[in-house]
């Protein structure tokens, strides 16, 4: 329990770093630039999802203990079809809230935000995108995934 207390706490962390960044450039880009918030959602969503598969892959989900179940590039094609759907939670989200409830986007997304990062990305990311097979039993995973006999009893000449 402890060990997922502070996965977690690392993803929300991660989350807090790419979303500083990601909130940023919406408000920089609808302030400075006055093109519609929405729009700055999309382009600060990109680059603090970078921010965010960076520091997930690295640190959040990276252990000693385990070995990731899907190379690099399903992981980024996992993540991009998440960060992608995040994105247009964030951005219809926070629109509906500040359209309907006469709030402004400032306020409205960082609710969006929270409730997004918690519920949809983190639960993608754990079980989906960074999906981990313990060390001790990939060879056990692989066996079932490609049962080979002879390897088998070969593994178990070595290990006995």
């Amino acid at each position: 329990m402890r060990k997922h207390l502070i996965v977690f706490t690392k993803a929300q962390f991660s989350a807090l770093i790419g979303g500083m960044v990601d909130y940023g450039i919406m408000v920089f880009v609808a302030e400075v630039f006055h093109i519609h918030y929405t729009l700055g959602i999309v382009i600060g969503g990109i680059v603090g999802a970078l921010i965010n598969f960076t520091l997930n892959k690295r640190w959040t989900f990276n252990s000693d203990d385990a070995v990731y179940r899907n190379s690099l590039f399903k992981q980024l094609l996992k993540f991009s079809v998440t960060a992608i759907n995040s994105i247009v939670l964030k951005s219809s989200g926070t629109y509906f809230l500040s359209t309907f409830f006469s709030i402004d986007y400032k306020i409205t997304r960082i609710v969006v935000d929270i409730i997004v990062s918690i519920f949809f990305n983190f639960t993608l990311q754990k079980e989906w995108v960074f999906k981990k097979v313990q060390k001790n039993k990939k060879a056990t995973a692989d066996q079932s995934l490609n049962p080979d006999p002879i390897k088998a009893f070969i593994r178990q000449d070595k290990a006995g």
